[in-house]
């Protein structure tokens, strides 16, 4: 969808639609009263009849207003105007936009840009309605025979801004916000794809293509490479399929040479059963989006490349199955990790970190300032942060702040967990120089305890995404997440150098 700011007054938009806000209990947003003006009443008029209450989440779409060359308008329920904030800007232009790619309007020109939202400028707003809208146009159909025929969809979205000055912003915010939701549809449509066709080669691939696509240096390490690199972590995981493994890296150069790099590190579980320890059968089919995190960080990268922003930044992604094989980690088996730390095996089920383990300490080689992995690896995360927020734990605070704030401005939320050296002694092991579960209690900092003993040499972060990175039930899916809460980790990390360049 094309999307472009423009500034003027809804009486002079000759447009498919206007979308102006509503507030209970049937309140006028201060453009639909210039609409109301302009209409002679028709808006209030129509209020009063109650066909809208202006509650959250209703829309009521109107045909021919008198005075108005703008075929339609709808009017969108926005809630109480002092609890209006970002997850109700948020969920109205979400509604918005589902509502009307049912109709005939191709182009829609939408107010909604200008309510006002506490400790939120044009810019943020902008941006958002941009995200949100490819979120809720996103459809995921090229694998059904007949994919559903759809009407004209929506093909141009006016963001109306207040003032001619805020152009340049808002453009900005567009460019910012089709690049965060060109990585979430790459990472949404990885996920969806199912693990006999999204496997570690078929990820591979699309690695190269975004390298080809941008120039980026791309390295696909083979099971014998990491053999010679001494991956027993790794190797021990791919064992039971028939899929070779790989290790997969995309490095963008868009700083300084001498500049270290962000790397982000992405398990990409193409699928797993659980290994011996094998899943039960409800809901395993989920168990192809167990590569999000790979995905999230081919998609961070992406995004990160089409807006050149002035960093080095490194994506790397071990990739595997997890199946049941009679050649297949066992339970009580010993692997030795490319750091050279042992690990007893006691759950094969527990097998992202131990990808993750070889790939942390490959990360080294490229003197990262920063590290950060993103993994679906816990279900203890699911029960503690649900669907709303990620896990976060790290070695720096400092680091975990900026992440956090990140996640905050993207409304990609993370929630920080203690990662204290008690949590370590769960993972002690009489026969190895650790386990790779450490009970039931504390399920996500226990991983999170065992991938930082691959994370001493440097500032490190890790992201649970295992609540996040899809959805189950009847919207079952890939949610993309957490490519913006990452996009914009970078963005603020480039313009941070910048302003100390500057200084």
């Amino acid at each position: 969808m094309e999307f472009i700011v423009k500034s003027g007054t809804p009486e002079k938009q000759r447009t498919g639609c206007i979308v102006v806000g509503i507030f209970e209990t049937r309140k006028l947003s201060a453009v639909a009263h210039q609409i109301d003006e302009v209409s002679g009443g028709a808006i209030a008029a129509i209020l009063r009849r109650g066909d809208l209450e202006g509650k959250a989440g209703q829309t009521l779409l109107l045909h021919n207003i008198a005075n108005l060359p703008s075929e339609r308008v709808l009017l969108v329920g926005c809630g109480k105007e002092k609890e209006f904030n970002e997850t109700r800007y948020r969920e109205a232009t979400a509604k918005a936009v589902k509502v009307l790619n049912d109709t005939g309007a191709t182009e829609i020109t939408t107010y909604l840009t200008e309510l006002d939202i506490k400790g939120r400028d044009i810019a943020w707003k902008i941006r958002q309605a941009v995200e949100v809208s490819e979120v809720a146009l996103y459809r995921f159909d090229q694998l059904k025979s007949k994919p559903k025929n759809q009407r004209r969809a929506i093909k141009r979205m006016v963001l109306a801004v207040p003032k001619r000055s805020d152009l340049g912003t808002g453009e900005q915010a567009i460019r910012e916000g089709q690049a965060i939701a060109e990585g979430v549809r790459l990472a949404r449509d990885l996920g969806n794809l199912p693990g006999n066709l999204c496997t570690p080669s078929y990820l591979a691939e699309q690695a190269q293509e975004i390298g080809k696509q941008f120039n980026l240096k791309t390295t696909v390490l083979e099971k014998d490479d990491m053999q010679k690199l001494g991956m027993g972590a790794l190797l021990s995981v791919s064992r039971g399929s028939r899929q070779p493994p790989k290790l997969i890296v995309l490095e963008y150069s868009g700083g300084k040479e001498s500049e270290a790099p962000v790397a982000l590190v992405g398990k990409g579980l193409t699928f797993d059963a659980g290994g011996i320890s094998i899943k039960p059968a409800a809901n395993m089919d989920e168990m192809k989006f167990d590569m999000c995190g790979g995905a999230s960080v081919l998609g961070a990268v992406k995004a990160a490349a089409e807006l050149k922003l002035p960093i080095n930044l490194v994506g790397i992604v071990p990739s595997s199955e997890n199946l049941p094989d009679g050649d297949a980690n066992k339970p009580g088996d010993i692997v030795t990790s490319m750091s050279g730390q042992t690990v007893e095996v006691l759950n094969t089920d527990a097998e992202g970190r131990l990808i993750l383990s070889d790939a942390l300490t490959y990360a080294e080689k490229f003197n990262p300032a920063v590290v950060i992995d993103i993994a679906t690896l816990t279900g203890a995360c699911v029960i503690a942060l649900g669907a709303h927020a990620s896990g976060l734990l790290a070695n720096n605070d400092s680091l975990a702040r900026e992440i956090l704030n990140a996640g905050k401005y993207t409304h990609d939320r993370a929630w920080q967990l203690p990662l204290w050296d008690e949590y370590q002694k769960q993972l002690d092991s009489n026969f190895a120089d650790m386990a790779n579960i450490g009970g039931r209690e504390a399920g996500t900092i226990t991983g999170a305890c065992f991938l930082s003993r691959y994370a001493k040499n440097f500032k490190w972060a890790h992201l649970d995404i295992a609540g996040t990175a899809w959805k189950t039930g009847k919207e079952k899916g890939a949610t993309g997440r957490p490519v913006p809460l990452l996009v914009q980790y970078l963005i603020n990390r480039a313009h941070k150098r910048d302003a100390e360049t500057t200084a």
